[in-house]
């Protein structure tokens, strides 16, 4: 799916609105929270999972924690 959406005013903030479409394809409703992550090729929006962001945050944790020995590991 490919959408092009525009840049609002929100207050002294910049929004996007979603369409309808893209909220039905992403499972969620207003109010819910999304998550934007990067990605080599761009940026990729999803519905947020606590329990992902939990995973998350213990593989950011370790991979500081062992960062040169994963750096080696991937030679």
């Amino acid at each position: 799916m490919t959408l092009e959406l525009k840049l609002r005013k929100v207050g002294n903030s910049v929004g996007i609105v979603l369409p309808k479409e893209l909220l039905a394809h992403l499972k969620v409703n207003e109010g819910d929270t999304l998550t934007l992550t990067e990605a080599q090729d761009g940026v990729r929006l999803s519905a947020s999972n606590p329990e992902f962001a939990k995973t998350m945050a213990v593989f950011e944790s370790l991979n500081r924690r062992y960062r040169n020995t994963l750096r080696e590991l991937a030679k």
